[in-house]
Formats: structure tokens, C-alpha cells, sequence
């Protein structure tokens, strides 16, 4: 018997009904969290006003939202099925003939849908918001400022020395083993925050230990006529690891614009593996989403019994915590190039798929 359009709505119905209050519900904890955290880190900072940790704790929103959202479709899930079984709602369909794959199906559609909503639309609003946030944490919490920004102009860095700060341009950059090169370079020199000392404009420059090796470089000075060096050195305090961390990370990424960026990273010699693993997390949300729903199923489709509501609960909650440490650790095994980054982006929801339907097709007759 094939299940009914009124009977697949009102089943999808009831699941994005708890869906939207338990992802509200985890919002509203993650703000009250993280806002009394944002007001211990500002306690030393009279300069951050009430107002502005207000403001920060609703930019990291949108991102800590996303870490919550397969944990919102899982006890969604556990939440609508479980009050279908307690209802007898689920006994009587499925006493009309009804499998318990058909009845699943809407959910399971919805569930896609709505991983397709959260790569496409609030992963580009988290990825600016948390942009802005990490501007702000950097500039009042840490105090210190972006360090390096790649964009379709080339690379922009700014670093500091005995003599004051620079701010460093590059029409393209190279990486290889432990050595930066930068081509078409062009040097501004600042003494103290924002006095204009000089500039240095050279073919090339190569990141050596504590300093920039420069080759064929002019140098310009206020009231002095330019000088020609064939080679020329100018201190810095960065090194090919703060370069590499200074990349803007694949969270503050839109989904849209990852596969441009990851380009720019390796047509430069940079590794790309973090925001290469982070795009194929991203393309397989939906499907982690859809195995969360066979794995709330697997708990609460039974008859309920005495102690069954501790046994969903506590199931629930040590899936969850279960599945966040193992993508984590299969994570960390993909951005230390020990297992290929496909498969670690692919590999937690592969596993939950076949989890939930190895136990259900075990619990369930069809």
C-alpha cells in the first residue's frame, strides 16, 4: 500500500514542526552562552561596551547554528517519531499496510531540503557574520588585526619590525618546502601606527630567516631622490607558518565562493587542505542530515515501553555525542593528509547511513 499525500504532510508537518523549536530552542542557548563568555573575556576591556558583546555574540550565531544543525534534525527526528509510536499513530499506519520506509521517506525528504537550505543560504550569512565577529574579537578582544588577505588583486600582508610596520603587496605569490617568494613587490613603510616613512618597490622578495631578501629593488623616501639596490633586506617578524595561518579559514568561506579560493591557495603553492575538507563537509550536509533521521528512527519506533523515554533520550544523546567525536577524529585524519580528504568529508555520513539502515532493516520487517 503506498502511503497518502495527507499522511506523508501531516508526518512531514509534525517533524519541521520540532525541528524549528528545538533549533530555536539550541539558538537561544548558544547566545545566552556565549554572550555570558563574551562578558567574562570583555571584563578586562573597558573600551568593549555592552552593546558591542551584544552585537559580537549575535554574529557567531549564525556559524554555532550550523554546528547545531544535524543535532537539531537528530532529536527532531527522535521528537516526532516518538510522539507518532506514543500516539499510536505510527501502529495504525502501519497496521493499514504501510512500511515503516514509507512513512520515513517524508522526513527523510524534508531533512535533505533542509541540508540544501543550510550549504546554500545560512552557510554564506554564518561565513560573513563570522568574518565580522572574528574582525572585531581580533581588534578589541586579542588586540591585533588580519594579518594577510588573498584576493584577485594578489596578496596582501602587513607585518612589524624594530622600525614600525609595513604593509606588503604582491601581484602573485609561490610557496615551496620552507620558502616564500613574492613577485612585483611593493613595500609600505610606516613609522609608529600610521606615519608614511617609505616605500619599497622590487621585483621580487624572498622570505628568509627574519627578514625579506629583495632583488632589484628602488626605494623611495620622503624629500630623497630614489635609490636603485640590487639586493636589499628589510626585517619581519613573520614566518611561513603565520602566513599559512593567516588565511582567511574555510568557516569565514561562503560555500560559493570555496572552490575560487581553493584555486588561488594552490595556484600559489599553498596547501588547501583545510578548505578543501571544509567544501566537501559542506557538500555532504545533506545526507548527513538524512542519515541523522534513520538513526532518530532506530530509537523510536518501537512500541513505547516502561523506561522507554530514558532509553530515547539517553540513545540520543550518546549518538550525538558519539558522532561529534568521531567526525572530529576523522577530521583531524583528513587535514593532516592521513586519510584522503574525500573520504573524511564523506566518511561520517557514509557511516551513520549504514548504521541506521543495518538497524533498522534488523528492527523492522519491512
Amino acid at each position: 500500500m503506498r502511503i497518502s499525500s495527507t499522511l506523508s504532510g501531516y508526518i512531514g508537518r509534525q517533524f519541521l514542526a520540532s525541528f524549528l523549536v528545538l533549533f530555536i530552542l539550541f539558538l537561544l542557548l548558544i547566545l545566552l552562552f556565549d554572550f555570558v563568555e563574551l562578558l567574562r573575556r570583555s571584563a578586562s576591556k573597558p573600551e568593549v561596551s555592552f552593546a558591542m558583546v551584544i552585537e559580537m555574540a549575535i554574529l557567531k550565531l549564525p556559524h554555532m547554528g550550523q554546528e547545531t544543525f544535524p543535532f537539531a534534525i537528530l532529536f527532531a527526528g527522535m521528537s516526532a517519531f516518538w510522539r507518532l509510536t506514543r500516539s499510536n499513530e505510527l501502529v495504525i499506519t502501519r497496521g493499514a499496510g504501510v512500511s515503516a520506509w514509507q512513512f520515513m521517506l517524508p522526513v527523510i525528504g524534508i531533512a535533505f531540503i533542509l541540508g540544501v537550505l543550510q550549504i546554500t543560504a545560512l552557510n554564506p550569512l554564518a561565513s560573513a557574520t563570522l568574518t565580522r565577529y572574528e574582525l572585531l574579537e581580533a581588534r578589541h578582544l586579542k588586540g591585533n588585526d588580519d594579518l594577510l588577505a588573498l584576493s584577485g588583486n594578489g596578496l596582501w600582508l602587513r607585518q612589524s619590525n624594530e622600525e614600525g610596520q609595513s604593509v606588503i603587496h604582491a601581484n602573485s605569490v609561490h610557496q615551496s618546502d620552507k620558502s616564500v617568494l613574492l613577485n612585483n613587490v611593493v613595500v609600505f613603510m610606516y613609522s609608529g601606527a600610521d606615519t608614511f616613512s617609505g616605500r619599497i618597490n622590487a621585483e621580487e622578495a624572498r622570505l628568509d630567516d627574519g627578514f625579506w631578501h629583495m632583488k632589484k629593488a628602488w626605494i623611495y623616501k620622503p624629500e630623497t631622490a630614489p635609490v636603485f639596490e640590487e639586493e636589499t633586506w628589510l626585517a619581519t617578524d613573520l614566518t611561513l607558518n603565520k602566513i599559512q595561518d593567516s588565511f582567511a579559514p574555510p568557516e569565514t568561506m561562503s560555500f560559493w565562493d570555496l572552490p575560487g579560493f581553493i584555486s588561488q591557495l594552490e595556484n600559489a603553492g599553498f596547501s588547501a587542505i583545510r578548505h578543501r575538507l571544509h567544501w566537501h563537509t559542506l557538500l555532504a550536509a545533506p545526507f548527513l542530515m538524512c542519515a541523522m533521521v534513520l538513526i532518530a528512527a532506530t530509537f523510536t519506533l518501537r512500541q513505547s515501553r516502561r523506561g522507554a523515554t530514558t532509553f530515547v533520550i539517553a540513545g540520543g544523546v550518546l549518538t550525538g555525542f558519539l558522532l561529534y567525536f568521531f567526525s572530529d577524529v576523522v577530521f583531524a585524519l583528513g587535514l593532516s593528509d592521513s586519510i584522503p580528504v574525500a573520504l573524511a568529508a564523506w566518511t561520517p555520513s557514509g557511516v551513520t547511513t549504514l548504521l541506521g539502515l543495518a538497524t533498522l532493516l534488523h528492527l523492522e520487517d519491512g
